[in-house]
């Protein structure tokens, strides 16, 4: 009956709505720094089976097919997309960028993640303590803590994540602290909480942190930022045909309907 086809094109337009808010989200992270594309992926719902394959008529022939009618369509989860952006140079001293895997661990609220969250975003500037934090909203903690001595100048971040600085009255750089990164086993499975953060979830797994370019880890790049990894040519592609599939169910949905109608007219002859 046309009420399954009904159903079925609901579903579609439902998963494509959630599709277009998805690269919707993409576009309009397009410039922001570290962000992560995600993309939509779609499974098929169950079947209705009105023949079954292989079974036998009283002639004992086999059938070769059998008929299964789909119930639509469903999203299966978003999966977020971890290739490193562009190398975007700004010269300044407390941008650094992640080359390779890994992510800075931040400190957020004590109930969200076990208080540590995950970015890629390695914009960074001095709060009033001198401590590095996140150029955000809400100022973000660097972990473990790097504090800037007041007077201290010519900031150097080597490639392991020795952070240096010159200290009037001595000749030598002093050493403030080291930047540790964390990796995951699945980074997909990291859930986002806004402000370019992510918390580890049962699916990616406890961090493993430690010195960068250790055990498969990215190493730094004092004075440049990872910019998003978004390609808005792709997204504009996605876009088109997430559209077009839209329509079709819709004519879908509108088919369905007229077949309905027919079929409630023939009650009255």
């Amino acid at each position: 009956m046309a009420i399954i086809a009904l159903h079925s094109a609901a579903t579609g337009l439902s998963a494509q709505s959630t599709a277009l808010d998805v690269i919707a989200n993409n576009l309009a992270n397009a410039n922001t720094d570290g962000f992560k594309a995600s993309r939509v992926n779609f499974q098929d719902l169950l079947y209705i089976e009105k023949a079954q394959a292989g079974s036998v008529n009283a002639n004992g022939d086999q059938r070769p097919v059998g008929i299964y009618v789909g119930l639509g369509v469903k999203v299966a989860g978003t999966q977020l997309d971890f290739r490193t952006g562009s190398a975007n140079r700004t010269d300044r001293d407390l941008d650094v960028m992640i080359d390779g895997p890994g992510f800075f661990q931040v400190k957020i609220d004590n109930d969200v993640g076990e208080g540590f969250g995950y970015t890629r975003a390695g914009n960074f500037a001095l709060n009033s303590e001198g401590e590095l934090v996140l150029i955000t909203d809400q100022g973000r903690r660097l972990v473990p803590s790097i504090q800037i001595p007041e007077g201290a100048s010519n900031i150097s971040i080597s490639d392991d994540g020795i952070v240096t600085v010159d200290v009037p009255g001595q000749v030598e750089p002093d050493e403030v602290g080291q930047i540790e990164i964390a990796t995951f086993i699945n980074p997909a499975g990291l859930k986002q909480i806004g402000e370019n953060l992510f918390i580890p979830t049962a699916a990616s797994g406890d961090p493993s942190v430690g010195d960068p370019g250790q055990s498969g880890r990215g190493i730094l790049r004092q004075g440049f930022m990872e910019g998003s990894n978004v390609d808005p040519i792709t997204e504009l592609v996605n876009l088109i045909r997430t559209q077009r599939a839209f329509e079709l169910n819709s004519q879908s949905l509108q088919a369905a309907d007229e077949v309905l109608q027919t079929l409630s007219n023939l009650r009255r002859f």
